[in-house]
Parts: structure tokens; C-alpha cells; sequence
């Protein structure tokens, strides 16, 4: 099956990998990408086009033949690439712009979640700062603010400081038609459930857990996202049954009753909390770092699955199928990240990364530069030619990736790959795939230190 993968980042380049892993005799694939991830290039075809512009997207479909789409960011969906393919008779795996709102507005999502009957936080929708102040003092500490529109994973601020909050609150309204989400805080540890939908029918793929926080023990500023695992061994076995049907299925028949039927993947944040499962927020795209994760552990044929999708017969489908194994993936950040990165420094390593047995790495903010010798880092003696290397070109660069027997072993092995990469002003989380201090878990030991 020819299909065309749109978007170059981390995300993307694990869609990929996972894509031609996963192909057989019975379901091959042909990969065309786009182009600006090294990484991601050399798993199929390159091809330079703007990911936002439903045109372009359309024109390179048509032109290769491509018999399915799949949209990896979120803001392609928000500009109508999936409606541009859909009303040329091209399967897109991703929802349109108009379903894509669960993600591009999240009052909307609150809407749709109240008309479901999804438990969420009590929020206030606000447009200017009386009403901003009115919904911190009526639901207290700690203040969650979010931007309503699209903010790549990092439009949220948590804090017990209200001006810190006003603040964040102020610079969401200062954007053109700017509003902001004032929500309850929901306690507990959060879990990323991914599920596969067309229309009609949810098959969830499985439960993940990434952390935000720039630092460890969960301090700093939100990020998109410093590592993640799967499996949860303290996650009770039916909580993905109880999200598919309290949360995922609800919310489909909800978008189907609107007339925008949601097709694509479904991402579900959840909170477990002292109260019960709480959505946290909705995607409308695989998340990053997770998506390393979880389809690091599909068996089956990915492109079989999504087309399915694509093509509302995904009750027709096998039912996806999991390794054993667990998977923990360790990103490695460019100095400054989350906030201005300092890029275009060499990264080094890689090669030494992957010859480790369990061990990938994926590339998501990289790019290939040409130094001139007296920058390249070279061996004496190996002559004065300008090299052409890979730097860092972005905040999050690299997911180093770790598979293994147990959470514990998968976790070292990422770590062991991480420590073979090296890139000026390069940092990561030390504590991905264990537990933050607070939490006191009666149950999978394994995690912690």
C-alpha cells in the first residue's frame, strides 16, 4: 500500500519506523514522508511540501498515487488537509478540521464532554481578566489555566501562585480572539490512551504515561512531553475497557449526532484521580513521546489498522496485537528547551546508541549542516574537508528507545543509550518511568528507585 505520511518530527518518524516494522508479505508498505527529519528520510521516499497547505498535501497524493494519508501533527487537521483528501476520494487517516476542534478548542472539547456525559474538571471558559479572576477565586488552588487553542503541549500552567496564573491567563487573551480554560485541578497520575476511531466504531490501543515536566520530580515548566513507558503495571486491567466506554465511545456517538463523525485517533488524557477516571484534555493525533512507546510494542500490521480506520471498517479489523515487552523512551532536549533552544550543535553517538541490543533512536529535532574543519569534530589527521553532520535543529531532539523483558530493563537500556549521545547544551529527565515522590503507589514496585 502506497501512503503518504504527513509531518517530519519525532511523532512521525516512530509512525514511520512502526509502519515498516509491522509491514508483511500480506500488508506491504510504500512510504513516502516529508522531508526535514534525517532520521525519518531514509524509512521511504522525501518529498519537500508544506504539511498546513491542503493543497499541496492533495497535489502530492494524487500525483504518487497514494492509496492512504496519514496526518501526524495536529495542525495540518486544523487547516483541512483531511477534508481536502476526503472530498477527493483519498482515505486520510485524521479527523477534519471541523472534528478537529476537539483538540483546536478546548472549550469545545468541554462542550461535546458535557453533551457525552464525559466526566471532566468543572471549568470557566474566559475572556478577559474579570472573568479570568472570577474563575480562580471560585475554584481555587492549585490554578490550571490553559490556552484554548492549539499551544503544541505547553499552553498549560499549574500553580499554587495566582499571579503566576493571571499572567499566563493575560498572554492567552492577548492573541487574536484569544480565550482561556480556568479548570479544577485534578489529583492523581495521569495515563495517555490512545484509541483508533472511523466514524462509529473505538478500538483502543494501549495505555501510556508521559512526563511533562521539563525537570525531574516533575519540576519545571510543561513541555511537550520528556519521556514516556508502557506498559502500566499498576494500572488496573479494566481501565481501558471502562475509558473505551465512558469516555472514547461516548465522545464519537456525541461528534457523530453533530455531523462531524471523528475518524483518526482519539487520544484520551486522562487523570486517575481519588474521584474516579477524569479526561484531562483530547487530542486529535498521536502524542509525543508516547506514540514511541506504544507502537514499539504493536505486533500487528500498523497500515492495516488505519486504513481500516480511514475507510470506516475498523469493526472488520483484527483486533491489534502486543508484545510482552515493555518499552521506555528517554528525550533528549537542546539547551534552553522548553523555552529559546540553543541549536545547530553536532550530535555524536547515535551509531553507538543503536548497535546496543534494544536500543532505537528516534530523531525529532534534527537536521544535516555542512562545517567547515576548523568547527567539525574530527580526528587529527583525518584532513582539512568541511563534514556534513547532524545537529540539533530543534527543542526536543532525540527519543532514545529502550525495549525490554520489564519496565525496570527497558528503562535502563534507554538510559544506556542516552549516555552514548552527546550534543552541547543537551539535557533530559534522570527520572523517566519512575514515580514522583508524592505518589505513594502500593503497587509496581518495579518503577521506583
Amino acid at each position: 500500500m502506497k501512503v503518504l505520511l504527513v509531518g517530519n518530527g519525532g511523532r512521525e518518524h516512530a509512525l514511520a519506523r512502526a509502519l515498516v516494522r509491522t509491514s508483511n508479505a500480506e500488508h506491504p508498505v510504500q512510504l513516502a514522508v516529508q522531508a526535514g527529519n534525517p532520521g525519518l528520510e531514509t524509512l521511504g521516499d522525501s518529498f519537500a511540501f508544506t504539511a498546513t497547505e491542503p493543497d499541496e498535501v492533495l497535489a502530492l497524493a494524487k500525483a504518487h498515487g497514494v492509496e492512504l494519508v496519514v496526518v501526524g501533527p495536529e495542525a495540518p487537521l486544523v487547516a483541512g488537509v483531511a477534508d481536502a483528501l476526503i472530498a477527493a476520494g483519498i482515505p486520510c487517516f485524521g479527523p477534519t478540521s471541523d472534528a478537529a476542534r476537539l483538540e483546536a478548542s478546548k472549550s469545545f472539547a468541554k462542550d461535546v464532554m458535557a453533551e457525552a456525559g464525559v466526566a471532566t474538571a468543572r471549568s470557566f471558559t474566559c475572556r478577559n481578566m474579570n472573568e479570568v479572576d472570577a474563575a480562580l477565586e471560585e475554584l481555587g488552588a492549585p490554578h490550571v489555566v490553559k490556552d484554548d487553542a492549539l499551544a503544541a503541549g505547553k499552553g498549560v500552567v499549574v500553580t499554587h501562585n495566582v499571579e503566576e496564573a493571571r499572567a499566563h491567563a493575560k498572554a492567552c487573551l492577548e492573541r487574536e480572539d484569544g480565550a482561556v480554560v480556568i479548570e479544577d485541578y485534578l489529583d492523581g497520575p495521569e495515563v495517555s490512551l490512545f484509541c483508533l476511531c472511523d466514524g462509529t466504531s473505538v478500538v483502543p490501543l494501549v495505555p501510556a504515561q508521559d512526563f511533562k515536566r521539563a525537570g525531574d520530580a516533575n519540576s519545571g515548566p510543561n513541555t511537550g512531553g520528556m519521556g514516556a513507558y508502557s506498559p502500566l503495571p499498576w494500572l488496573d486491567e479494566g481501565v481501558v475497557e471502562e475509558v473505551v466506554r465512558s469516555v472514547a465511545q461516548p465522545t464519537v456517538n456525541a461528534m457523530a449526532k453533530r455531523n462531524t463523525p471523528f475518524v483518526g485517533l482519539l487520544y484520551c488524557g486522562l487523570a486517575m484521580t481519588s474521584r474516579g477516571i477524569r479526561v484531562v484534555e483530547f487530542n486529535v493525533r498521536f502524542g509525543d513521546p508516547e506514540t514511541q512507546v506504544v507502537l514499539e510494542r504493536l505486533d500487528s500490521p500498523l497500515v492495516e489498522l488505519l486504513h481500516a480506520a480511514a475507510t470506516g471498517i475498523l469493526d472488520q479489523a483484527p483486533a491489534p496485537q502486543w508484545s510482552t515487552d515493555a518499552a521506555v523512551t528517554v528525550v533528549m532536549a537542546s539547551g534552553g528547551y522548553p523555552g529559546p533552544s540553543d541549536t545547530g550543535h553536532e550530535i555524536t553517538g547515535i551509531d553507538k546508541a543503536e548497535a546496543i541490543p534494544g536500543i532505537h533512536v528516534i530523531q525529532a529535532g534534527t537536521s544535516r549542516k555542512t562545517i567547515s574543519p576548523e568547527d567539525a569534530l574530527v580526528p587529527a589527521g583525518s584532513g582539512p574537508e568541511a563534514k556534513e553532520v547532524l545537529v540539533n535543529s530543534g527543542g526536543r531532539v532525540l527519543n532514545v528507545v529502550g525495549r525490554a523483558a520489564t519496565v525496570q530493563a527497558a528503562r535502563a537500556l534507554a538510559y544506556e543509550g542516552v549516555k552514548q549521545i552527546s550534543f552541547d547544551g543537551e539535557h533530559h529527565r534522570s527520572d523517566i518511568a519512575t514515580w514522583p515522590a508524592e505518589l505513594d503507589l502500593s503497587v509496581g514496585s518495579d518503577l521506583k528507585n
